[in-house]
Protein backbone atom coordinates (compact mmCIF):
# COMPACT_ATOMS: atom_id res chain seq x y z
CA UNK A 1 0.00 0.00 0.00
CA UNK A 2 1.70 2.97 -1.81
CA UNK A 3 1.27 6.65 -0.09
CA UNK A 4 0.31 7.62 -3.75
CA UNK A 5 -2.50 4.88 -4.02
CA UNK A 6 -3.99 6.47 -0.43
CA UNK A 7 -3.46 9.90 -1.81
CA UNK A 8 -5.80 8.60 -5.57
CA UNK A 9 -8.51 7.22 -3.22
CA UNK A 10 -9.19 9.98 -1.18
CA UNK A 11 -9.31 12.03 -4.25
CA UNK A 12 -11.97 9.15 -5.74
CA UNK A 13 -13.95 9.14 -2.58
CA UNK A 14 -14.28 12.72 -2.03
CA UNK A 15 -15.95 13.20 -5.92
CA UNK A 16 -17.54 9.88 -5.84
CA UNK A 17 -16.82 9.63 -9.87
CA UNK A 18 -13.41 8.33 -11.48
CA UNK A 19 -12.83 11.11 -14.08
CA UNK A 20 -13.49 13.65 -11.75
CA UNK A 21 -11.37 12.71 -9.27
CA UNK A 22 -8.33 11.43 -12.06
CA UNK A 23 -8.84 15.30 -13.16
CA UNK A 24 -8.16 16.67 -9.92
CA UNK A 25 -5.18 14.84 -9.35
CA UNK A 26 -4.15 15.26 -12.97
CA UNK A 27 -4.11 11.63 -13.99
CA UNK A 28 -6.01 9.77 -16.82
CA UNK A 29 -8.66 7.97 -15.93
CA UNK A 30 -7.72 4.57 -16.71
CA UNK A 31 -4.34 4.75 -14.54
CA UNK A 32 -7.02 5.95 -11.42
CA UNK A 33 -8.91 3.08 -12.16
CA UNK A 34 -5.96 0.49 -12.17
CA UNK A 35 -4.58 1.95 -8.95
CA UNK A 36 -7.85 1.93 -6.94
CA UNK A 37 -8.13 -1.64 -8.33
CA UNK A 38 -4.42 -2.55 -6.94
CA UNK A 39 -5.20 -0.94 -3.39
CA UNK A 40 -8.44 -3.60 -3.77
CA UNK A 41 -6.76 -6.90 -4.30
CA UNK A 42 -3.95 -5.96 -1.62
CA UNK A 43 -6.41 -5.34 0.61
CA UNK A 44 -8.20 -8.48 -0.34
CA UNK A 45 -11.95 -6.68 -0.39
CA UNK A 46 -13.90 -3.74 -2.99
CA UNK A 47 -13.46 -0.42 -1.46
CA UNK A 48 -16.63 1.20 -3.87
CA UNK A 49 -19.88 -0.19 -4.91
CA UNK A 50 -19.81 0.27 -8.92
CA UNK A 51 -23.23 0.60 -9.78
CA UNK A 52 -23.52 1.75 -13.85
CA UNK A 53 -21.46 4.79 -13.93
CA UNK A 54 -22.21 5.41 -10.40
CA UNK A 55 -19.83 4.68 -7.64
CA UNK A 56 -20.49 4.46 -3.74
CA UNK A 57 -18.16 3.54 -0.77
CA UNK A 58 -18.15 0.21 0.47
CA UNK A 59 -18.31 -0.06 4.25
CA UNK A 60 -14.48 -0.99 4.14
CA UNK A 61 -14.20 1.77 1.99
CA UNK A 62 -15.32 4.13 5.18
CA UNK A 63 -12.84 2.91 7.18
CA UNK A 64 -9.93 3.17 4.36
CA UNK A 65 -11.08 6.72 3.74
CA UNK A 66 -11.02 7.68 7.44
CA UNK A 67 -7.93 6.05 8.75
CA UNK A 68 -6.15 7.52 5.24
CA UNK A 69 -6.82 11.48 6.15
CA UNK A 70 -5.80 10.66 9.74
CA UNK A 71 -3.02 9.11 8.21
CA UNK A 72 -2.02 12.03 6.25
CA UNK A 73 -3.25 14.81 8.92
CA UNK A 74 -0.10 12.78 10.66
CA UNK A 75 2.22 13.55 7.59
CA UNK A 76 1.35 16.95 7.33
CA UNK A 77 1.98 17.59 11.25
CA UNK A 78 5.09 16.02 11.10
CA UNK A 79 6.05 17.94 8.16
CA UNK A 80 4.88 21.29 10.79
CA UNK A 81 6.95 19.90 13.37
CA UNK A 82 10.43 19.67 11.13
CA UNK A 83 9.82 23.36 9.42
CA UNK A 84 9.23 24.74 13.23
CA UNK A 85 12.54 23.07 13.84
CA UNK A 86 13.95 25.70 11.14
CA UNK A 87 12.18 28.24 12.34
CA UNK A 88 9.97 28.42 9.28
CA UNK A 89 6.92 30.44 10.78
CA UNK A 90 4.51 29.49 8.00
CA UNK A 91 2.01 26.85 6.94
CA UNK A 92 -2.01 26.79 7.36
CA UNK A 93 -4.55 27.04 9.98
CA UNK A 94 -8.31 25.66 9.93
CA UNK A 95 -10.69 27.22 12.77
CA UNK A 96 -14.10 25.74 13.04
CA UNK A 97 -16.96 27.95 14.62
CA UNK A 98 -20.50 27.67 15.24
CA UNK A 99 -22.39 29.89 13.01
CA UNK A 100 -23.31 32.72 14.76
CA UNK A 101 -21.76 35.04 17.03
CA UNK A 102 -19.11 32.56 17.82
CA UNK A 103 -17.94 32.74 14.03
CA UNK A 104 -18.02 36.78 14.87
CA UNK A 105 -15.81 36.17 17.64
CA UNK A 106 -13.27 34.17 15.77
CA UNK A 107 -13.18 36.76 12.62
CA UNK A 108 -12.80 39.65 14.91
CA UNK A 109 -9.22 38.50 15.64
CA UNK A 110 -7.84 37.96 12.19
CA UNK A 111 -6.39 41.45 11.67
CA UNK A 112 -4.36 40.79 14.92
CA UNK A 113 -3.42 36.85 13.97
CA UNK A 114 -2.11 38.11 10.38
CA UNK A 115 -0.46 40.99 12.27
CA UNK A 116 1.61 38.50 14.64
CA UNK A 117 1.76 35.53 11.68
CA UNK A 118 1.81 36.96 8.24
CA UNK A 119 2.58 33.70 6.40
CA UNK A 120 0.20 31.81 7.79
CA UNK A 121 -2.78 31.22 5.72
CA UNK A 122 -5.83 30.82 7.86
CA UNK A 123 -9.30 29.76 7.57
CA UNK A 124 -12.38 30.11 9.39
CA UNK A 125 -15.49 28.05 8.72
CA UNK A 126 -18.71 28.29 10.08
CA UNK A 127 -19.82 24.52 11.01
CA UNK A 128 -22.79 23.15 13.16
CA UNK A 129 -20.23 19.48 13.84
CA UNK A 130 -16.99 20.65 14.62
CA UNK A 131 -16.07 17.55 16.34
CA UNK A 132 -16.57 15.70 13.02
CA UNK A 133 -14.23 17.80 11.20
CA UNK A 134 -11.44 17.62 13.94
CA UNK A 135 -11.47 13.71 13.98
CA UNK A 136 -11.38 13.36 10.25
CA UNK A 137 -8.30 16.16 10.34
CA UNK A 138 -10.41 19.03 8.30
CA UNK A 139 -9.82 21.55 11.39
CA UNK A 140 -7.03 22.53 13.65
CA UNK A 141 -9.11 24.12 15.80
CA UNK A 142 -12.67 24.46 16.90
CA UNK A 143 -14.78 27.31 19.08
CA UNK A 144 -17.72 25.36 20.12
CA UNK A 145 -19.62 24.63 22.85
CA UNK A 146 -18.69 22.31 25.82
CA UNK A 147 -19.02 20.09 26.60
CA UNK A 148 -17.36 17.73 23.43
CA UNK A 149 -18.25 13.62 24.42
CA UNK A 150 -15.35 11.84 22.68
CA UNK A 151 -12.01 11.18 24.52
CA UNK A 152 -9.86 11.79 21.22
CA UNK A 153 -10.76 15.49 21.54
CA UNK A 154 -9.20 17.83 23.98
CA UNK A 155 -10.70 21.27 25.17
CA UNK A 156 -9.61 24.50 26.59
CA UNK A 157 -12.84 26.09 29.16
CA UNK A 158 -12.75 29.67 27.97
CA UNK A 159 -15.71 31.44 29.62
CA UNK A 160 -19.40 30.50 31.19
CA UNK A 161 -22.24 32.94 29.83
CA UNK A 162 -25.64 34.08 30.62
CA UNK A 163 -28.48 34.66 27.96
CA UNK A 164 -30.56 37.98 28.07
CA UNK A 165 -34.00 39.38 26.97
CA UNK A 166 -33.03 41.79 24.61
CA UNK A 167 -35.84 44.38 23.67
CA UNK A 168 -35.61 48.81 23.35
CA UNK A 169 -36.28 50.84 25.30
CA UNK A 170 -40.09 50.88 24.83
CA UNK A 171 -40.57 47.48 25.23
CA UNK A 172 -43.55 46.62 28.21
CA UNK A 173 -40.47 44.88 30.12
CA UNK A 174 -37.61 47.30 29.85
CA UNK A 175 -38.13 48.56 33.41
CA UNK A 176 -37.44 44.93 34.90
CA UNK A 177 -34.99 44.10 36.79
CA UNK A 178 -35.25 40.48 35.90
CA UNK A 179 -37.95 38.34 33.94
CA UNK A 180 -39.09 34.45 33.88
CA UNK A 181 -38.56 32.66 30.99
CA UNK A 182 -42.52 31.56 30.81
CA UNK A 183 -42.86 35.44 30.53
CA UNK A 184 -40.87 35.96 26.97
CA UNK A 185 -43.24 33.53 25.59
CA UNK A 186 -45.94 35.93 26.37
CA UNK A 187 -44.79 38.34 24.10
CA UNK A 188 -43.06 39.10 20.21
CA UNK A 189 -40.12 37.53 19.78
CA UNK A 190 -37.40 37.51 16.98
CA UNK A 191 -34.68 35.12 17.08
CA UNK A 192 -32.62 32.80 14.91
CA UNK A 193 -34.08 29.60 13.20
CA UNK A 194 -33.92 26.41 14.97
CA UNK A 195 -30.42 25.13 13.55
CA UNK A 196 -28.87 27.61 15.69
CA UNK A 197 -27.69 26.46 18.93
CA UNK A 198 -28.75 29.86 20.54
CA UNK A 199 -32.02 29.10 19.52
CA UNK A 200 -31.58 25.56 20.40
CA UNK A 201 -31.07 26.22 23.58
CA UNK A 202 -34.36 28.20 23.94
CA UNK A 203 -36.37 25.15 22.81
CA UNK A 204 -34.28 22.76 24.43
CA UNK A 205 -35.54 24.83 27.97
CA UNK A 206 -39.26 25.11 26.40
CA UNK A 207 -39.78 21.58 25.92
CA UNK A 208 -38.51 20.92 29.73
CA UNK A 209 -41.03 23.00 30.50
CA UNK A 210 -43.68 21.04 28.28
CA UNK A 211 -43.25 24.69 26.35
CA UNK A 212 -43.14 26.08 22.86
CA UNK A 213 -41.40 28.96 21.26
CA UNK A 214 -43.35 30.33 18.45
CA UNK A 215 -41.15 33.21 17.25
CA UNK A 216 -42.97 36.18 15.38
CA UNK A 217 -39.55 36.46 13.12
CA UNK A 218 -36.67 34.19 12.45
CA UNK A 219 -33.67 35.36 10.35
CA UNK A 220 -30.09 33.76 9.80
CA UNK A 221 -28.14 36.59 10.34
CA UNK A 222 -27.39 38.37 13.46
CA UNK A 223 -27.05 42.07 11.71
CA UNK A 224 -30.40 41.67 10.59
CA UNK A 225 -31.63 40.13 14.11
CA UNK A 226 -30.69 43.31 16.14
CA UNK A 227 -32.35 45.62 13.51
CA UNK A 228 -35.32 44.26 14.28
CA UNK A 229 -35.14 44.56 17.55
CA UNK A 230 -34.01 47.79 17.52
CA UNK A 231 -37.05 48.99 15.35
CA UNK A 232 -39.30 47.04 17.70
CA UNK A 233 -40.42 44.68 15.90
CA UNK A 234 -39.69 42.31 19.11
CA UNK A 235 -37.66 40.96 22.14
CA UNK A 236 -34.74 38.70 21.44
CA UNK A 237 -32.80 35.44 23.29
CA UNK A 238 -29.23 36.78 23.13
CA UNK A 239 -26.08 35.53 24.79
CA UNK A 240 -23.44 37.67 26.26
CA UNK A 241 -20.89 37.43 24.13
CA UNK A 242 -22.91 39.14 21.08
CA UNK A 243 -24.10 41.75 22.93
CA UNK A 244 -20.34 42.27 24.07
CA UNK A 245 -19.63 42.76 20.76
CA UNK A 246 -22.32 44.87 19.17
CA UNK A 247 -23.06 46.34 22.57
CA UNK A 248 -25.74 48.84 21.10
CA UNK A 249 -26.57 51.50 23.48
CA UNK A 250 -29.97 52.16 22.45
CA UNK A 251 -31.20 48.17 23.79
CA UNK A 252 -31.88 47.06 27.02
CA UNK A 253 -30.74 43.59 28.69
CA UNK A 254 -32.51 41.67 31.15
CA UNK A 255 -31.79 38.75 32.89
CA UNK A 256 -34.00 35.06 32.56
CA UNK A 257 -34.48 33.41 35.34
CA UNK A 258 -36.47 30.77 36.46
CA UNK A 259 -34.54 29.08 34.73
CA UNK A 260 -31.86 31.27 33.57
CA UNK A 261 -29.89 30.25 30.83
CA UNK A 262 -26.09 29.87 30.49
CA UNK A 263 -23.56 27.51 28.43
CA UNK A 264 -20.30 27.08 28.57
CA UNK A 265 -17.78 27.78 25.24
CA UNK A 266 -14.51 27.07 24.80
CA UNK A 267 -11.79 25.76 22.25
CA UNK A 268 -11.38 21.77 21.16
CA UNK A 269 -8.24 19.83 18.86
CA UNK A 270 -7.42 16.33 17.90
CA UNK A 271 -5.81 15.42 21.45
CA UNK A 272 -3.17 13.71 19.22
CA UNK A 273 -2.46 16.51 17.28
CA UNK A 274 0.88 18.19 17.29
CA UNK A 275 0.18 21.80 18.00
CA UNK A 276 2.54 24.21 16.31
CA UNK A 277 3.54 27.75 17.09
CA UNK A 278 0.50 28.66 14.89
CA UNK A 279 -2.25 27.07 16.66
CA UNK A 280 -0.88 27.80 20.16
CA UNK A 281 -0.82 31.38 18.88
CA UNK A 282 -4.23 31.45 18.01
CA UNK A 283 -5.35 29.52 21.08
CA UNK A 284 -3.79 32.32 23.50
CA UNK A 285 -4.75 35.29 21.22
CA UNK A 286 -8.62 34.03 21.70
CA UNK A 287 -7.59 33.93 25.82
CA UNK A 288 -6.87 37.79 25.66
CA UNK A 289 -9.89 38.75 23.33
CA UNK A 290 -12.48 36.69 25.65
CA UNK A 291 -10.66 38.87 28.84
CA UNK A 292 -10.83 41.72 26.74
CA UNK A 293 -14.29 41.48 25.83
CA UNK A 294 -15.21 40.83 29.85
CA UNK A 295 -17.06 37.86 28.78
CA UNK A 296 -18.12 36.30 32.19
Amino acid sequence: MELRQLDYFIATCEELHFTRAAEKIGITQPSLSHQIKALEDEIGVPLFDRIGKKIALTEAGMILYAQSKLAFGNLASAKEQIQELQRIERGKLSIGALPGELNQLVSTLLIDYHRDYPKVQIKILGVEDVATGLLQNELDLAVTILPIEDERIETIPLYNERFFFVATAGHPYAGRSAIDFEEILRVPVVTFPETHRCRQLVDTTCARAGLRLQPLIETTTIDSLFGLVRSGAGGSVLSKTLLEMYNYDDLVCIPIQNPSLTREVGMAYLRDKYMGKASQGFIELMQTQVKMLKVK
